[in-house]
């Protein structure tokens, strides 16, 4: 055991007198605190509220003959190795908002070209969504067991057959079913990328540069979406879409045999064999938690289409909530009263801060995806533009994007992490605030809507990396996937809550304006008034929901320290998540 007599000591310490056993993700027994004591303030992040340090004891990932990284906390890789590492796993976060968004502006040749309906073309993103939020708690454990590296390649090579299929099919039940099957590969490799960037980079700079990155992807594969869809909407056909697809997922997949590292000896996976591995699985609370999330994800997909007086749509969210409740009562039976692993820990969730960043990913990401959603309804629906003149309004976005990402990662050592995230949310509620104001629709793009763009961005660019890195921070390694399934489910659930309340805002106030009900209300008509007071409510309805974001924020990071420094701690100190949060917080 390496002397730490002379190193400074640990910020959290724990009473020997209080020590208990409790279980790993995989079963294996360890010893862990049962009083957390603030022993000193210091210079750590998340200390100023007794966040709990990593558990650098761990079984985490992989396999593979790629460079192992140390178990030590230093980044072993070369700078070159670091940034193919990053920009792999980035694309798939950037990918997955990709093929959500890029299908978008071409829904009407699809429509023409496989006979669908306007009813039924809203399934040719909802089947993508459904199964991409309802797989990824179950992905994420699976990959915390059978090795990140391992996941993430097979999911990406995944992605990739889908899409080549998705630009041959010819019927729609087909082409909606690949859709799904698109999402569950993408439910694979996106919390995964989190897992090996988590446990790859030690705190430090360099992680924080690579989850600004990484945060990065995601919005820019929003806007990219835009940018895609809307050139080969112009120049050729809708099926290149899929191929452009198909050709980004095999590079990330092959860049991913090449780049992503396997992990040091001690933290990869402890099961040897297929089956030990599949038992270490909680299939009944994987069970549980994707039917539940897969119910209200119907339920609130199919609301906006069919109204929310049919009966049924509230009887299956009611159902869906019960089930998800049940997931979390089985997955404390399982920590508490047993030695089987469940599928998430649910005494993180005693920690109100880490809580407190799931409900916001939740509101902020709903906010967000509404204001892509919103934009492009405007554009292109109101104003009439074609695929290709919105596409060019989305432009601003990508190259802010890229830009305010580094500048990011910079702050992340330098600023407290409240002004960070502030600013974030205040950025976009003003975005979204710019749409829902009576600004004349013949103003010009580069009085408003130019700055609204960038500020969506600068705002996502800056929020999301927080977000994500306190989830980073505030688990184990051995739950890194977990908690990237966590924080991604989170958003999603956001996004179908945040869509179904600003849709339904929209219609009631177009059908009051023509004086219809909901379920005659018709779609955005061009120049036309009802539509841009629907739209406009909806706006507001963004407004509000980010408002509530930025209110969680200041509420819950007001005392909170810089998230990006480098720890000082012995680098074999172990800590998990606090069973109760003390919230001893820095004043002054």
């Amino acid at each position: 055991m390496a002397d730490h007599s002379n190193e400074k000591r640990p910020d959290f310490v724990i009473d020997s007198a209080s020590q208990n056993t409790a279980l790993t993700s995989s079963g294996q027994e360890k010893i862990v605190p049962g009083d957390v004591i603030d022993n000193e303030k210091s210079s750590h992040p998340l200390n100023s509220d007794n966040r709990p340090e990593e558990n650098i004891s761990s079984n985490d990932d992989g396999s593979g003959d790629a460079e192992s990284v140390d178990s030590k906390d230093e980044l072993r890789l070369s700078k070159a190795r670091c940034i193919a590492l990053v920009c792999t796993v980035t694309g798939a976060s950037f990918l997955n908002t990709l093929a959500s968004q890029s299908v978008v502006i071409i829904l009407p040749q699809i429509g023409r070209a496989l006979d669908v309906p306007d009813t039924r073309l809203q399934w040719v993103v909802s089947s993508y969504v459904l199964t991409f939020g309802c797989f990824l708690l179950l992905w994420g454990r699976i990959a915390d067991i059978y090795g990140k590296r391992l996941i993430f390649i097979l999911g990406s090579f995944w992605v990739t057959i889908c899409c080549v299929v998705n630009a041959f099919i010819p019927t729609e039940i087909a082409f909606d079913l690949f859709r799904g099957l698109h999402g569950l590969g993408a439910a694979a490799n996106v919390p995964t990328a989190i897992g090996i960037l988590g446990t790859t980079f030690p705190p430090g700079k360099a992680k924080n540069y690579a989850f600004s990155a990484y945060a990065a992807g995601a919005p820019l594969g929003s806007v990219c979406g835009n940018l895609v869809s809307g050139l080969i909407a112009e120049w050729a056909s809708w099926k290149w879409v899929f191929g452009a697809l198909a050709i980004m997922a095999g590079m990330i997949a092959v860049a991913g045999v090449f780049c992503i590292p396997a992990p040091p000896p001690e933290l990869r996976p402890e099961h040897n064999n297929l089956r030990s591995k599949t038992a270490a699985v909680d299939w009944i609370g994987a069970t549980l938690i994707t039917c539940g999330l897969l119910a209200l994800m119907f339920a609130l997909t199919e609301g906006n289409v069919v109204g929310w007086t049919a009966p049924w749509i509230p009887v299956l969210i009611v159902v869906s909530f019960g089930v998800i409740v049940a997931f979390f009562f089985w997955q404390r039976y399982l920590e508490q009263k047993t030695n089987r692993p469940p599928l998430v820990k649910v005494s993180i969730f005693n920690n109100w801060r880490f809580t407190a960043v799931m409900i916001i990913m939740g509101f902020f990401f709903g906010g967000f995806n509404n204001y892509l959603i919103y934009a492009t309804y405007y554009f292109q629906d109101y104003q009439g533009l074609s695929p290709l003149q919105t596409m060019l309004r989305f432009i601003p976005t990508g190259v802010s994007g890229f830009v305010v990402a580094f500048f990011t990662a910079y702050f992340l050592s330098r600023v407290p992490t409240f002004f960070i995230l502030a600013f974030g949310h205040v950025a976009v509620c003003i975005a979204a605030v710019l749409y829902a104001v009576p600004i004349p629709p013949t103003t010009s793009y580069f009085a408003w809507g130019f700055w609204a763009m960038i500020l969506s961005v600068v705002g996502a660019d800056t929020a999301w990396p927080c977000l994500t890195l306190f989830t980073s921070h505030s688990l184990p390694k051995e739950d890194q996937a977990v908690g990237g399934a966590l924080i991604n489910s989170s958003g999603m659930i956001g996004r179908a809550i945040a869509l179904a309340i600003a849709t339904s805002i929209q219609s009631s106030v177009m059908a009051k304006e023509r004086g219809v009900s909901v379920q005659d209300v018709g779609s955005v008509k061009e120049w036309d008034a009802p539509s841009l007071k629907g739209l406009r409510a909806g706006a507001w309805t963004n407004f509000g929901i980010l408002f509530i974001a930025l209110a969680l924020v200041v509420y819950t990071f007001r005392s909170m320290e810089i998230i990006g420094k480098i720890p000082d701690r012995p680098e074999r100190s172990e800590g998990v998540v606090n069973q109760e949060d003390t919230d001893v917080e820095r004043r002054g």
